[in-house]
């Protein structure tokens, strides 16, 4: 207890630190680059290299904070555990495995932290050692597997420059070398951060312990991609991104969409963190890094307090996860309840709190940009779906109804609480804050009324839809038995865990059995080295059977011998 206190305090202490040199270096417009050069091969230097800049700096220290609070809520969360000590020390690897990614302006050392997230990731879902971790932990790390190999590619690729670091040759445009490369970082970061056709295994990774879900779904694992995708974001400005822009858009569209149609309470706050991945992305591929940075660190706070408020909730709910169990837990436990509402009317975009600044500022440029019509539907459709399934959670869980779960075990922890405390600030000051520091110019952007309050009203019907689906008597009227297909394919994200995992592995094992015979086998040894031995084999079993004595043998070869002395 008192080690996760300990650590818990240096975290915190690192992160107001780092936050103090972020707003010197903003202020100033101040970077550092330390490059330390191991080993030179003609051309190329192997270097370790550290850049320190504004945004680094912030967002090391967001996930400082975060993590401050993660490690000492999971002192209380963990409590009991036979391996506390091994959860704090993978849990403190993963951070610095996610700060080395942060400070490296080189592709070499950004891979060292890349791998380390996936590595360490997969040793935090498969926590609890049963099947569902397992099978959970082998789907997120196959899945990451395929960005680690891109970035592997991109880092061969880039012998082509001459060097790994990507400060160098952001002025330099090649437009070939530059556009394998574009498309190698952003099939890395399609992986990291879930998007279409990789989303599948960030609900699955809801097996590991809440405390990890907290911090790898708020500022750490999922946001790896689209922080990679900022520091290459003048990469950016030279190709047509139409296709990503409209996958990333489909992801935030898809997600909402099947967050409806959930009932356990961690894998809806993971489909709507897959939500507001596919928004970051999107806000990226339009061309405003900057406005994608900003929602990236004010969702990390709001997306933090949710999980660990669930966290609390499922633990008084002795470990059930199903929100029809839930309901009346505004009574019994207020303060849990306030943290959970604050950060969830900040990620509907409520006005004042913190993910309003981000996501009224994206939905302004939105509606100022040139894009199509069906960009922008899906756009605010995705918003409006993001409100209805915030709402259903909220009535779900603290409403009047007592829900159907009896074996309620209500208490509110005091180390847990405090906790929460930082967090709740955090999520309702954080987007002014930041808003205020990042953007010190005033930018007007001059709509039409009706898309001025276009948000505004995308969020009341989307209240209005999600508390009329919470009703259960309204919800089996439309989605009843009879529809059993159309909730099935909306609440499995389109069918997609099943492509990615029973549609791949069934064929691929058979064609791996098929290459195995024809390709490793081969002809030559299938006719050669292994003919005699099945004829040896044939000749055996013959043998084998003359010697059972059986009286039909001797009839039978009596019969021939005959046969064969008459044609004589």
């Amino acid at each position: 207890m008192n080690l996760y206190k300990f650590w818990s305090m240096i975290l915190l202490f690192f992160g107001v630190v780092f936050m103090i040199f972020g707003l010197i270096f903003l202020y100033d417009l101040y970077s550092v680059l330390m490059d330390w050069e191991v080993i030179t091969l003609n051309s190329c230097s192997l270097s370790m290299s550290i850049y320190l800049d504004w945004m680094s700096l912030l967002f090391m220290s967001g996930v400082l904070l975060i993590s401050s609070m993660v490690v000492l809520y999971s002192s209380s969360y963990m409590d009991g555990d036979p391996f506390m000590v091994r959860f704090l020390f993978i849990v403190l690897l993963f951070v610095v495995s996610m700060l080395l990614l942060i400070i490296s302006p080189n592709l070499i050392s950004i891979l060292l932290g890349w791998d380390g997230l996936g590595l360490v990731s997969y040793c935090l879902v498969i926590y609890y050692q049963n099947y569902k971790s397992y099978s959970a932990g082998m789907l997120t790390i196959l899945s990451n597997r395929i960005g680690d190999v891109a970035i592997l590619i991109s880092i061969a690729w880039l012998i082509n420059m001459g060097d790994w670091n990507y400060i160098y040759y952001m002025s330099f445009f090649d437009y070939k070398v530059s556009m394998w490369l574009l498309y190698l970082l952003v099939l890395a970061s399609f992986t990291k951060s879930a998007q279409i056709p990789f989303s599948s295994w960030l609900p699955a990774a809801m097996a590991a312990p809440t405390p990890v879900s907290a911090l790898v779904h708020s500022s750490t694992l999922v946001t790896a991609g689209v922080y990679l995708m900022i520091r290459f974001s003048e990469l950016l400005n030279f190709y047509n991104l139409g296709w990503f822009l409209l996958i990333s858009c489909l992801t935030m569209f898809m997600s909402g969409l099947a967050a409806n149609f959930e009932f356990d309470l961690k894998k809806i706050i993971a489909l709507s963190t897959l939500s507001q991945l596919g928004l970051m992305m999107s806000v990226l591929f339009m061309g405003y890094s900057s406005f994608s940075y900003f929602h990236m660190l004010t969702h990390a706070f709001f997306k933090a307090l949710m999980f660990l408020c669930a966290g609390l909730i499922i633990h008084c709910m002795n470990d059930s996860q199903d929100i029809r169990h839930m309901g009346g837990l505004i009574n019994s436990i207020p303060f849990t309840c306030s943290c959970f509402c604050i950060s969830n009317l900040s990620l509907c975009g409520f006005p004042f709190l913190s993910g309003f600044y981000s996501k009224d500022l994206v939905l302004d440029q939105m509606g100022f940009s040139y894009f199509n019509l069906y960009i922008f539907i899906i756009f605010y459709l995705s918003i409006g779906l993001t409100v209805t399934y915030s709402l259903r959670l909220i009535y779900y869980c603290f409403s009047g109804n007592m829900g159907l779960s009896m074996s309620l075990n209500y208490h509110e922890d005091l180390v847990m609480m405090m906790s929460l405390i930082p967090l709740t600030f955090l999520s309702i000051f954080s987007g002014s804050l930041l808003s205020w520091l990042i953007f010190p110019y005033i930018s007007y952007t001059f709509l039409p009324l009706y898309l001025k309050l276009m948000p505004l009203f995308i969020i009341l019907m989307g209240a209005w839809i999600g508390y009329s689906l919470s009703l259960l008597t309204v919800y089996d009227t439309i989605f009843g038995l009879s529809k059993n297909f159309m909730v099935e394919f909306f609440g499995s994200m389109w069918f997609m865990p099943y492509f990615s995992t029973c549609m791949i592995y069934n064929n691929g094992l058979l064609y791996s059995k098929m290459s195995s015979t024809f390709m490793d086998h081969s002809w030559g040894e299938y006719m050669i080295s292994g003919s005699m031995p099945m004829l040896i084999r044939y000749f055996s079993s013959l043998y084998q059977l003359c010697q059972f004595n059986n009286i039909k043998i001797y009839m039978i070869s009596f019969i021939v011998i005959l046969l064969f002395l008459f044609m004589i």
